[in-house]
């Protein structure tokens, strides 16, 4: 049974429609990766899945016991409050510090509870508020843009261990990013959105779509490719490092 189905979904604001007519499934145990331009509707969607936005028209349904995690794409914690990563984690409701560790340990940050929330890097506090998302140990982990600010292998870094997440807790992902030359390669499954679905499909497929290439062009698809490659290798060499450079060339003519 699907984990979330949305049917003829439309969201409106006022008088301007940002979603026209958008049907997809979410399936147990995929990474799916929504991707689009600014406008397109990708933070609307993963709203109305979590009942933050309430549809014009159509209809999102939850499966029965759906338990959801979800990463914002910014939190604003003020910085003269003193206050450790755990009892940060702890909030609203109190948690065992077992659960704590362990959620620590999935988001790949295992030494961090008793470090200051202000004292972290961009990093270790996107990896923080991914372990708050896993504390309740989810079928469905939504990720809104979460590496937002992060550099090039912070952001990988962030993806390969949401694979990870996938991997050791079977969760479903569900994520949203503006970084196509990184999330695409850890995605089962691509939607293009761009106040509809354009195409979906494997990152290939997409990549290779006309209506994926008129919004983005196609110097994603050389990124992808050298992404692809770079995966299954150490970069601790020198062969290593020249595709790195060959990929960071190919993001910069994907994002232009």
């Amino acid at each position: 049974m699907s984990l979330v189905s949305i049917e003829n979904l439309s969201i409106s604001y006022g008088a301007k429609t940002v979603l026209s007519k958008v049907t997809l499934t979410i399936e147990p145990g995929e990474i799916v990766t929504i991707v689009g331009p600014n406008g397109s509707g990708k933070t609307s969607l993963l709203r109305s899945i979590i009942g933050a936005v309430k549809p014009s028209r159509g209809r999102v349904t939850q499966r029965a016991d759906l338990r959801i995690g979800y990463v914002p794409q910014r939190l604003h914690i003020d910085r003269t409050l003193p206050m450790t990563v755990a009892r940060f984690l702890r909030l609203p409701t109190r948690v065992a510090p077992e659960v704590i560790d362990d959620a620590l340990a999935q988001a790949g940050v295992p030494d961090l509870a008793a470090a200051q929330m202000s004292q972290l890097s961009g990093g270790q506090f996107q990896r923080v508020l991914l372990a708050r998302a896993l504390i309740g140990k989810p079928h469905l982990l939504l990720l809104d843009e979460a590496t937002q600010g992060l550099d090039q292998p912070g952001s990988a870094a962030f993806y390969q261990q949401i694979e990870k997440v996938r991997r050791n807790t079977g969760c479903t992902v569900l994520m949203i990013s503006h970084e196509l030359h990184v999330v695409m390669s850890a995605s089962d499954r691509v939607i293009c959105l761009n106040g509809h679905v354009c195409c979906e499909g494997t990152p290939e497929v997409v990549a290779s779509a006309p209506e994926y290439r008129a919004l983005f062009g196609s110097g994603t698809m050389g990124a992808l490719a050298l992404y692809r490659h770079d995966h299954d290798h150490s970069h601790d060499h020198d062969h290593g490092h020249d595709h790195d450079h060959d990929h960071q060339h190919e993001h910069t003519e994907a994002a232009e």
